[in-house]
């Protein structure tokens, strides 16, 4: 299984300063060098941790693959087909939140994602959508010409021990009717050292993107330490 590392905070640190370090793109060299078969951005509307500039120089510097997250906006559209990363992941935004607090509801904006899609393909970009366990879901994103879904697995995370079994199962669903459908599985959020490996057993999963939790971790092993981990997780 494959690892795709979201340095979204090492930008937060940085703006926490406004300042010009940490560097993300350092991040990234690091990251892809301890092992890392891909590198995740989250560029906002608001900027308020990656910029534009930050993804020019990854699109530069990434040597795996650079996936930007984004919402399905004609400004966000716009910059991807402008940059060409080597895939764009779909997401919802509220300017509110904290961090994506639940999946694109694609089947309730199948015309927006369906032009978005469209529009990224043209430019040679591969296209994902962040959704959540509903099979309605999948079958809007393979509809809109989705390549591949992530599937949220921020529930899972956050469930208590009594029903993390109930959240696994609803993954295990979503991966396989996605499969099935001819989509690629990738999956993430709120996933860490302690609760990854059940997901990691899903079969049709080939990728997972995680940011915080590994960032979090190379506050106190290192950035290079706290990636080789998680590689050993995805692969035992």
């Amino acid at each position: 299984m494959r690892l795709g590392v979201n340095i979204d905070h090492i930008a937060t640190i940085r703006e926490a300063r406004r300042a010009r370090e940490p560097e993300p793109v350092a991040a990234a060299v690091m990251a892809e060098l301890a092992g890392a078969e891909g590198i995740t951005v989250h560029l906002r509307s608001d900027r308020r941790h990656i910029k534009d500039r930050d993804v020019e120089l990854l699109r530069q510097v990434v040597q795996t693959k650079l996936n930007i997250e984004m919402a399905a906006t004609d400004e966000m559209v716009g910059i991807a087909c402008r940059v060409k990363p080597g895939q764009v992941t779909l997401v919802p935004e509220k300017p509110e939140e904290v961090t994506t607090t639940g999946g694109l509801d694609v089947a309730q904006n199948a015309a927006m994602v369906t032009s978005a899609a469209r529009r990224l393909h043209a430019a040679g970009v591969r296209v994902s959508i962040f959704v959540d366990t509903d099979p309605a879901q999948v079958d809007a994103s393979k509809a809109a010409g989705a390549d591949a879904i992530e599937i949220n697995t921020g529930p899972y995370a956050d469930a208590p021990e009594s029903g993390r079994q109930a959240e696994l199962v609803r993954i295990r669903a979503s991966a396989e009717r996605a499969a099935a459908a001819g989509l690629e599985v990738l999956a993430g959020h709120g996933l860490n050292y302690v609760n990854v490996q059940p997901i990691v057993r899903i079969a049709q999963i080939a990728e997972l993107n995680i940011g915080h939790s590994i960032v979090a971790r190379a506050a106190f092993v290192g950035l290079d330490r706290a990636v080789r981990e998680m590689v050993g997780l995805l692969r035992s």
